[in-house]
């Protein structure tokens, strides 16, 4: 399980650094994205369709 129920897909803009599960709901596919950087493609034969952030790069930086 994500820390987040927010899916973001492929091209879309990263919001936060942090590493990325796709929404497969086999947990082996991820991506680690930095913000303002765009969301990759999910890898080949991914049946997934969305990336959601499952660890956040920096958890105890203060919000927007």
């Amino acid at each position: 399980m994500t820390k987040t129920e927010e899916w973001f897909h492929p091209g879309r803009v990263v919001p936060a650094s942090g590493i990325y599960t796709c929404d497969c709901g086999r947990r082996h596919h991820w991506s680690t994205d930095v913000k303002g950087h765009r969301f990759p493609p999910l890898p080949p034969g991914c049946p997934g369709t969305a990336w959601a952030l499952d660890t956040d790069a920096h958890p105890d930086a203060p919000g927007p």
